[in-house]
C-alpha cells in the first residue's frame, strides 16, 4: 500500500548552505514533529559545491520524512523550487527560505487563511501589521522597494509584495503552476503569483514576523535580471501562453475565461 499523502510538503531551495542549514533542519523538524500533521521536507540542492547535500542525507537517515533532491549544476532560486514543488506530494506546499529570515512558526498564520478558502497565502513585509525585527541595509531596501513598485506594474497589481520567501499554496494547484513556469531565476515568486492570478485562484498577503539575514544570494546586479525575467514572463505567458495553460489545467480546477486578478490583504 502506498503511504498516505502528506498534509504539509516544505520545500526549501539550498545553495552552499552548509553553514546554516543544520540549524535550519533543526528548527523546521522541531516544529513540524511537534504538529499533529503529516508532513515530508522536500530540500533541493540547486548544485552546491559544499557539504550542503550531506547535511540533507545526515538529517534523511534519521528522518525518513526529510528529502534530498540534488540538481546536477547551479540552476538558479527559481528553478530549485519549481523541481521540489514538482517533487512534492502534500495536500498543501510551503516554499520557505533555507535562511528563515520569517520564522518557521509564522505556518500557522497562513494555514489559518489557506483554511479560509484561499488558493495562496503569502508572508507579506509590506503588510501594515508585519514586525521587521530586522531592517535591510538601505541600499537593498530602495532597490527592493523600486522592484515591487515595477512588478506592480508589469506584473502583480494587486499585491505589495511578491519577493518574501514564506509562501503557503494549495498542492494541487501550486504543482499545476509550477509545471507551467520557466523563470529559473528570482523572479520565479512573480512568475506563480501572476500564474494564479491567470487561473482565477486567489492569492492573500498575510502579516508575519521577518529578519533580514546575512549572506543573502541576492546581489544589487541582479536587479537588471529580474527585469528581464519580468519581461520573459509577458512573453511566455501572454496570448498564446494563456491558451496553453488552459489547455493543459486539471479538469477538476476549472478556469474562468478572461479571468480577473483575485488578490487580497491579509487580516
Amino acid at each position: 500500500m502506498s503511504e498516505p499523502k502528506p498534509d504539509l510538503s516544505v520545500v526549501i531551495p539550498a545553495y552552499n548552505e552548509e553553514l546554516r542549514l543544520g540549524s535550519t533542519l533543526d528548527a523546521v523538524g522541531r516544529y513540524l514533529r511537534a504538529s499533529a500533521i503529516r508532513w515530508e521536507l522536500v530540500v533541493v540542492d540547486d548544485g552546491s559545491t559544499d557539504g550542503t547535500a550531506g547535511l540533507v542525507r545526515a538529517a534523511g537517515r534519521a528522518d525518513r520524512r526529510i528529502h534530498l533532491v540534488r540538481s546536477s549544476a547551479n540552476r538558479g532560486k527559481g528553478h530549485a523550487v519549481r523541481t521540489g514543488v514538482r517533487a512534492s506530494r502534500g495536500r498543501q506546499v510551503l516554499f520557505s527560505d533555507a535562511d528563515l529570515a520569517t520564522p518557521i512558526e509564522e505556518l500557522g498564520r497562513l494555514r489559518a487563511v489557506l483554511g479560509a478558502g484561499t488558493d495562496a497565502a503569502i508572508g507579506s513585509r509590506a503588510h501594515r501589521a508585519s514586525s521587521i525585527q530586522v531592517e535591510q541595509a538601505a541600499v537593498r531596501r530602495l532597490l527592493g522597494q523600486a522592484g515591487n513598485r515595477l512588478i506592480r506594474v508589469l506584473a502583480t497589481p494587486g499585491i505589495a509584495d511578491t519577493q518574501c520567501g514564506f509562501k503557503l499554496f494549495d498542492g494541487a494547484k501550486a504543482r499545476h503552476a509550477f509545471g507551467l513556469a520557466t523563470i529559473d531565476g528570482w523572479g520565479f515568486d512573480v512568475e506563480i503569483l501572476y500564474l494564479f492570478a491567470r487561473f482565477g485562484w486567489t492569492v492573500e498577503e498575510v502579516p508575519v514576523r521577518w529578519a533580514h539575514q546575512p549572506g543573502s544570494k541576492l546581489r544589487p546586479g541582479a536587479y537588471p535580471r529580474v527585469v528581464r525575467e519580468l519581461l520573459q514572463l509577458r512573453r511566455e505567458h501572454g496570448h498564446r501562453g494563456s491558451a496553453r495553460a488552459m489547455t493543459l489545467a486539471p479538469p477538476s480546477t476549472p478556469l474562468p475565461a478572461g479571468s480577473a486578478v483575485q488578490m487580497r490583504r491579509g487580516r
